[in-house]
């Protein structure tokens, strides 16, 4: 089941190292640095993700130094 949109906050960001397991540290464009993993649909897509790469991360209200990267730009 989706999450709804006031229980998620979007923000874009640039991938700067790749760690293992699918997961990534990420410079958002506000200064923070925080770790984000692959979401369901970029993996079963085989979209990649490299260093560099400027990303959308998804955040649960809940946890925002983690979250979910839901698409490349």
């Amino acid at each position: 089941m989706p999450a709804s949109s006031k229980d998620t906050e979007i923000k874009e960001g640039q991938v700067i190292e790749a760690l293992p397991s699918a997961t990534f540290r990420i410079l958002l464009t506000d200064g923070r640095e925080v770790s984000g993993y692959l979401s369901g649909k970029m993996r079963v897509h085989y979209i990649k993700v490299l260093v560099g790469d400027k990303v959308m991360v998804e955040f649960s209200k809940y946890d925002d130094a983690r979250g979910r990267i839901i698409k490349r730009l």
